[in-house]
């Protein structure tokens, strides 16, 4: 690109969809770009700073979960489910927490919500969520970890329907305010401990 910025300048927006041809360096992970065919740029995405900022997000998160170049059809497909669906709606909260879940699923850091870590119990009642061991525990089996927190019954339905729906289902799904709230905080918080670092869009993904 750096031989011919302004062939590419118009194609290579945040979030859009393009077909690249590109040489391959040995030494480096900066390849050369040679054609950009832009098949989709989602200009509803353009609409507000909010569906920005979701978009940043979204990629972000991806670049931190998932390792340099490693080709993944689901989630290059969840990818662009997720920007279709930013383009229609405002509730852009909504979308990052269903794209959150999915993605933790997918890239092999998926929370443990069937049942209680320690004894395998299914859980049906109160239960808490240690993010240093990676999922629920009982209310028998939270000594494990004090410093784990209590979570909703509601919220821990909503995981699992997020997890297990495709992508069209799950967005049928109604999130009241508390479990919205609740899933805000448990996965930002379960996201900085396994990552060892805070991202830097989370800060203005809620103002």
């Amino acid at each position: 690109i750096r031989k011919e910025p302004k062939k590419f300048a118009t194609h290579l927006n945040l979030g859009s969809l393009n077909e690249i041809v590109f040489y391959r360096k040995r030494n480096s992970d900066l390849h050369l770009i040679s054609h950009c065919d832009l098949k989709n740029d989602f200009p509803g995405l353009r609409r507000d700073l909010k569906r920005m900022l979701a978009v940043n997000y979204i990629l972000e998160l991806v670049d931190a979960l998932m390792p340099l170049e490693d080709k993944n059809e689901e989630v290059f497909a969840l990818i662009l489910s997720c920007l279709k669906s930013l383009e229609s709606t405002a509730d852009t909260t909504r979308i990052i927490q269903m794209f959150q879940i999915k993605m933790l699923s997918l890239s092999g850091f998926k929370p443990h919500f069937d049942s209680c870590l320690v004894c395998d119990k299914k859980i049906s009642a109160s239960a808490y969520f240690s993010h240093r061991l990676g999922g629920l525990l009982c209310l028998h089996c939270r000594g494990r970890d004090r410093d784990s927190n209590a979570v909703l019954k509601g919220t821990i339905a909503s995981i699992r329907h997020l997890e297990e729906e495709d992508w069209s289902r799950a967005q049928r799904l109604g999130l009241n305010s508390s479990v919205r709230l609740e899933l805000q905080k448990l996965l930002h918080d379960f996201l900085v401990f396994h990552l060892e670092k805070h991202l830097k869009s989370p800060q203005y993904l809620y103002i």
